[in-house]
């Protein structure tokens, strides 16, 4: 286990590097000495892992923006702290690998904003979403306005930001913030899980998942479908995937299953 900064724990199981918010006396608030710490660990890890899992330390995953140093930014400066949490989601959304999050109390403003930024999402029983910013007089900066209105829609969004809205984790799992719903206290251990899986596919494959598919979603129909052949094309001539479809072929690969 390492940490940076102390603000951020970094540990490694196997391929998969999970990084713990570690502020949770102030319910992990994004600092940015914890965001410079995340863009670091997340490029080191994009070098040396397969996957990453994200969580947070103590009864929270995030309660968001930390206040307390925004309210001294002039404009300007809110504009290029807004623009350099895009650049650190960005590269993690469109990075090579595959980035997970485990989702417990709090994921508010911020902290929804850094989940949405990920690629699944998992949540506990326990976990609660909100985008208070409207309340607070402020706007989200971190890529809420993309990212999570086009997760749950944009008319949600606007109630949850007008009105303070906090949702659990069934109804954001029907809105789509999440992916899956565990049982308290079982959303780093099912995280983990998830991202040992994807560690495990052709890295050609994951590559394309991840940065193909975002893409062609934003391009007309004929587009898309002109895109896909060729990616389809470059993953399948891939030497791991040649691999892998022989050993299917020759039926030493696990055929998919029912749902359990």
């Amino acid at each position: 286990m390492g940490e940076i900064g102390e603000v951020l724990r970094v540990e490694s199981d196997g391929d998969v590097a999970i990084l713990t918010l570690n502020r949770p006396e102030k319910r992990n608030a994004l600092s940015d000495a914890l965001i410079d710490a995340l863009a670091n660990a997340v490029e080191a890890a994009q070098r040396s892992s397969r996957a990453i899992v994200i969580c947070g330390a103590g009864d929270h995953f995030s309660a968001g923006l930390d206040l307390a140093e925004h309210a001294g930014r002039s404009a300007i400066e809110g504009v290029h702290h807004s623009r350099r949490w895009h650049a650190i989601f960005d590269r993690m959304e469109q990075g090579p690998i595959p980035v997970f999050s485990a989702l417990h109390g709090a994921v508010v403003g911020g902290g929804l904003e850094l989940a949405a930024a990920t690629h699944v999402r998992v949540a506990d029983e326990g976990a609660f979403f909100a985008l208070p910013e409207g309340t607070r007089g402020i706007f989200v900066g971190g890529g809420g306005s993309v990212r999570v209105a086009r997760l749950m829609g944009v008319a949600r969004m606007t109630d949850m930001m007008l009105t303070g809205r906090s949702v659990g984790a069934a109804q954001a799992e029907a809105w789509n913030l999440c992916q899956y719903v565990v049982p308290a206290g079982e959303a780093r251990a099912k995280a983990v899980e998830l991202a040992k899986k994807a560690a495990g596919n052709a890295e050609m494959s994951n590559y394309a998942i991840l940065n193909a598919l975002p893409r062609i979603s934003d391009m007309s129909r004929g587009d898309g479908l002109f895109v896909e052949s060729f990616v389809s094309a470059m993953t399948a001539t891939s030497p791991e995937a040649e691999e892998r479809l022989r050993a299917f072929l020759d039926k030493r690969a696990a055929k998919v299953g029912r749902p359990q």
